[in-house]
């Protein structure tokens, strides 16, 4: 896609969430992986080994991108950013 055409694409709004005390940017509706991506984050969260993971299947289907929202283990590819989210990077899942 060129530029000019990216140029055209009009996007939802942006509002802010927090990824491990660091505030990044979403369009509304997207995943918070997807945001993530785009800031350049890759590594979101440690395996048991304490290597880093990140996204892999982008569906909810490998449990690679699992995050902590409210508490709670969730994908990351399926959840959706909101404003003011407050998002942790899980070790060990």
């Amino acid at each position: 896609m060129s530029n000019e055409a990216a140029d055209h694409i009009q996007r939802a709004e942006l509002i802010s969430f927090q990824f491990d005390k660091e505030t990044f940017t979403a369009h509304a509706g997207e995943t918070i992986a997807a945001a993530l991506l785009r800031a350049g984050i890759t590594h979101i969260r440690n395996a048991p080994g304490g290597t880093p993971r990140g996204m892999f299947c982008a569906m909810g289907v490998c449990q690679e991108c699992v995050v902590m929202v409210d508490g709670k283990r969730v994908e990351a590819c399926r959840a959706p950013a909101k404003e003011g989210l407050i998002v942790q990077r899980v070790s060990n899942v």
